[in-house]
């Protein structure tokens, strides 16, 4: 699976064919392999990936990039690999040209922070009349009747909002600019400007691998 960790920094627009379309600019500098796990050693293979300055990284960040050789590391995820799929060096570079424009990829990174917001704004609740004498516009209402007197579990009420986890799916990659390592994806992705974001090979719209012929 192709997978690369990358900041965003902004979003443009891009012109496809005769027309505008939203585009985001990912980072994506070189990451680095920290780890390699196999099955007889961990029970699973996988490879773990290294990216951003170690600039005021933890002892413990320092000491494991120091084994693979790296120089970045203060983030870290871990890409599960299959059977047959080609297993990189330890302390190997992974770079934005992992991807080709075309490429249909799979968003990672945690949404924009809102605070404390009423259920209008959190989980789009129609407004109640503004007309003179209202006292319920932005009120949720009712939470409950007179059985089981109580709130119900998962009740859609105020509260925190956003800073969360959050995927989006099936994005095209417009353009790769390999000298600048930027990633421009169509759409928009979460998140503010610097936030960390993982670029997935979509599964469904990976491409086959191509045997070469001597």
């Amino acid at each position: 699976m192709k997978v690369i960790i990358g900041r965003k920094v902004g979003m443009t627009r891009v012109l496809e064919e005769d027309r505008l379309v939203a585009a985001t600019v990912v980072l994506a500098e070189p990451n680095v392999v920290l780890q390699i796990k196999t099955t007889d050693i961990d029970g699973y293979q996988a490879i773990q990936l290294g990216a951003g300055d170690l600039k005021g990284a933890k002892k413990p960040q320092l000491g494991h990039a120091k084994k693979a050789g790296a120089t970045v590391g203060r983030w870290a995820m871990e890409v599960p690999l299959n059977e047959g799929d080609d297993v990189p060096a330890l302390g190997s570079a992974v770079e934005a040209t992992l991807f080709q424009t075309g490429d249909i990829v799979n968003v990672v990174a945690t949404s924009k922070g809102h605070g404390f917001t009423g259920t209008v704004k959190r989980h789009n609740f129609k407004m109640g009349p503004r007309s003179h004498g209202s006292m319920n516009v932005r009120a949720p209402g009712s939470i409950g009747s007179r059985y089981p007197q109580r709130v119900i579990k998962g009740r859609r009420m105020p509260g925190h909002y956003g800073d969360e986890r959050t995927t989006v799916q099936h994005l095209t990659v417009l353009n790769v600019l390999a000298d600048q390592h930027l990633i421009v994806i169509k759409g928009s992705i979460p998140g503010v400007k610097g936030t960390r974001v993982e670029v997935h090979e979509a599964p469904r719209y990976a491409k086959p691998k191509t045997e070469s012929v001597a």
